[in-house]
């Protein structure tokens, strides 16, 4: 089977059970996010690195205009002569690892940012093919902007791995994906190769994030889907987080915390969300509850999932579903507002921090309440009810 999963596809549309005739016959993919990764240049002794170790120092200058837009708002360490106000998240010493990320774009690359503020060390894991443009463009300073953190510093990434989660050892690789040129000059990229050079490299992590998925025939409907994509689907999207857990939570400290992204269509019908997309989904928030039942009882791991709404990456661009889905949500949600990657970032910097302490085996909806629906009000049906509005 081809390895086109860890290209990190979080899938997101709307949810309503009782959709808007408008709307249905319309209903696609929404925030399919290739989730962002970070690489580090400077090269380190171990066998295993493939990208380097040494932090990005690169200078970067920004207008007060640039310096405020899209910053990451979960609070870092405070400066040894100023005192935080309000209730911190606080990171530092922390390790974090973001298997899924390929560019700037995606809710992986906002997760890693909130982490990075909160004081966290960033390791990230991005599918192999991926790897070769997602340097070069770090390399280059293409992604500064867009790691520039509240405290006006740039979110440094200690090391980048290549990844496939879709293969958890080398023995499961197939000739034809070995023979690869798109492969050609990467190695130690299979999950339990990953999870034991980062041991090596860092010994220990605290902190796990998912933020994979595919869905090869997503744009079919379920009955026209075939065994091979939907197993697929399931394999990329679901058991890559199971596979991850078990090769990573030997080098998890107590106390950590491990994160996945969903998408409500793991428990609403949305038209357009095929080619088994919404059983993967489905498949990984039942995961995720006994994942952390046997996590939490064996090494003191605590598991969640973020169910999060539209994002207009790039990736769900290229569907073409998701300025309608957007905009369906703004139409529809109890906070008419687009949400954005960062508010899933800051949501899961919460998760991994102590004041989330007691949460494991939750599914956390950060979608402006889509969740909450259950008709989509901007049916004509509703034009006659009395529906609260924004002043």
């Amino acid at each position: 089977m081809a390895a086109t999963a860890a290209s990190s596809l979080q899938i997101a549309a709307t949810k309503p059970s009782l959709v808007s005739a408008q709307k249905i016959l319309r209903g696609g993919v929404a925030d399919i996010g290739v989730s962002s990764l970070g690489a580090s240049w400077a090269k380190l002794s171990s066998a295993c690195r493939i990208s380097s170790g040494r932090h990005f120092n690169r200078t970067f200058t920004a207008t007060p205009a640039k310096f405020n837009r899209g910053a990451t708002k979960a609070i870092s360490e405070p400066g040894e002569n100023k005192t935080a106000s309000g209730l911190p998240i606080n990171l530092t010493g922390k390790r974090a690892f973001i298997a899924g990320v390929a560019d700037d774009n995606g809710y992986g690359w906002a997760i890693a940012k909130s982490l990075a503020a909160a004081g966290a060390e960033i390791l990230l894991g991005t599918w192999v093919p991926a790897l070769n443009i997602f340097e070069t463009s770090l390399r280059r300073g293409k992604f500064d902007e867009s790691r520039l953190l509240p405290d006006g510093s740039l979110m440094e990434i200690a090391k980048v791995y290549a990844l496939d989660a879709v293969f958890d050892s080398p023995e499961d690789v197939p000739e034809d994906i070995k023979t690869n040129k798109r492969y050609a000059g990467s190695s130690n990229w299979t999950v339990k190769e990953v999870a034991e050079c980062v041991k090596e490299d860092f010994g220990s992590i605290d902190i796990l994030v998912h933020s994979l998925a595919n869905g090869p025939e997503v744009t079919k409907p379920l009955l026209e889907t075939s065994r091979k994509g939907y197993l697929a689907a399931i394999s990329a999207s679901s058991y890559s987080y199971v596979s991850l857990l078990k090769h990573f939570l030997p080098i998890i400290n107590p106390g950590g915390s491990s994160i996945s992204l969903t998408y409500i269509a793991s428990e609403r019908i949305i038209p357009g969300y095929g080619g088994g997309m919404s059983s993967a989904k489905a498949a990984l928030e039942s995961d995720t509850r006994v994942l952390a039942f046997e996590a939490g009882r064996k090494h003191k791991v605590r598991v969640n999932t973020v169910s999060a709404g539209p994002l207009r990456s790039r990736a769900a661009k290229a569907i073409g579903f998701i300025d309608m889905m957007i905009d369906y949500s703004m139409a529809n949600a109890p906070l008419q507002k687009e949400l954005s990657a960062e508010e899933v970032g800051n949501t899961a910097a919460f998760l991994a921090s102590p004041l989330a302490s007691a949460i494991t085996g939750a599914v956390i909806y950060v979608d402006n309440g889509l969740n909450a629906m259950g008709v989509g009000i901007d049916s004509p049906i509703f034009k006659d009810l009395n529906i609260p509005k924004a002043s």
